[in-house]
């Protein structure tokens, strides 16, 4: 059986929501897209994505093919609206068959995998800080101060679809394994050792540790719109 908790919130210095969501169970799907692009353009971007890999997942395609036309498809959008900027927006998204799941990102929106009292990152940011990091310029403590640390490298809308980078990973979901989906408003306040201890609390519903990372990120400053996602297998 599968738990999930779900929550989005404009934090503490936005005006606008710019983050969507998405959860379904009975279709194995979990997504968050972060928009980017000012005014409404990111509001526009994050739910085109949502509409377009909802209804691709639904027709068969597999994540990455979903993906990929969500892209194809806020481009087209952003032309016709004839856009000085383009409007843009990651995505991270999760599907669950069975007990295997497989995440997909693009963006610096996260997914994290929590097993055996355990908390690993399975999404690498699409990010200028990840590439200096990945580099040996920066270290992963400098970067969540660094000035361009909310630049991302890849972004559905924004991207070319020659040269969009869609990263895959699968595994396991065994019972008491959870998935954790967010956008980069969770990871800019809160850092892994606060959220894996938030997950540690495994008598706690899936609901009340979203609501508990919310929270917390807002207890830190809430500077960007927070989306989190739980997914958890009983």
């Amino acid at each position: 059986m599968i738990e999930f908790g779900h929550l989005t919130h404009v934090g503490l210095r936005r005006d606008l929501n710019e983050d969507t969501y998405y959860g379904d169970s009975e279709l194995g799907l979990w997504l968050i897209a972060d928009g980017m692009g000012g005014h409404e353009y990111g509001e526009v971007a994050s739910a085109l994505a949502r509409e377009a890999i909802v209804r691709e997942i639904r027709g068969g395609a597999t994540l990455a093919q979903a993906i990929r036309a969500a892209d194809e498809e806020i481009i087209r959008a952003s032309r016709r609206r004839n856009d000085s900027l383009p409007m843009g927006t990651t995505v991270v998204a999760a599907r669950v068959t069975g007990t295997r799941f497989e995440v997909a990102w693009v963006g610096d929106s996260r997914v994290y995998l929590w097993r055996d009292a355990t908390l690993a990152q399975l999404s690498q940011d699409h990010s200028y800080v990840q590439e200096l990091i990945a580099k040996g310029a920066i270290s992963v403590d400098q970067a969540r101060s660094h000035p361009h640390r909310n630049v991302v490298t890849q972004a559905l809308g924004v991207t070319d679809p020659e040269t969009l980078n869609v990263e895959t990973l699968s595994g396991e979901l065994a019972p008491g394994t959870q998935l954790l989906l967010c956008s980069d408003g969770l990871t800019e306040e809160v850092d892994d050792r606060v959220i894996a201890r938030v997950l540690a609390h495994t008598e706690c519903s899936a609901q009340e540790c979203v609501d508990g990372l919310v929270a917390a990120a807002l207890d830190g400053g809430g500077s960007d719109n927070v989306t989190v996602i739980l997914i958890r297998r009983q």
